[in-house]
């Protein structure tokens, strides 16, 4: 009777890393970068707005634009 080793959590399968999600809110045409998000009007230039179905919202100081329904 020999002794087994202590087996891996997971089979031994190596996950990926999620890749950043923040170089979406920039658009690359030739040598120049856009931003493709609003910057919120209380934070800056330096703070994106999440565009929602009905609303914009800044994350950092909670300012809220709803957009008008046609």
């Amino acid at each position: 009777m020999g002794v087994k080793m202590a087996e891996k959590k997971g089979g031994g399968k190596v996950e990926k890393k999620k890749t950043s999600t923040k170089w979406t809110a920039y658009e690359v045409s030739g040598n120049t970068l856009k931003r493709r998000l609003k910057s919120c009007p209380k934070c800056g230039p330096g703070c994106f707005m999440a565009e929602h179905k009905d609303r914009s919202f800044c994350g950092r100081c909670l300012y809220t634009e709803f957009k008008s329904k046609k």
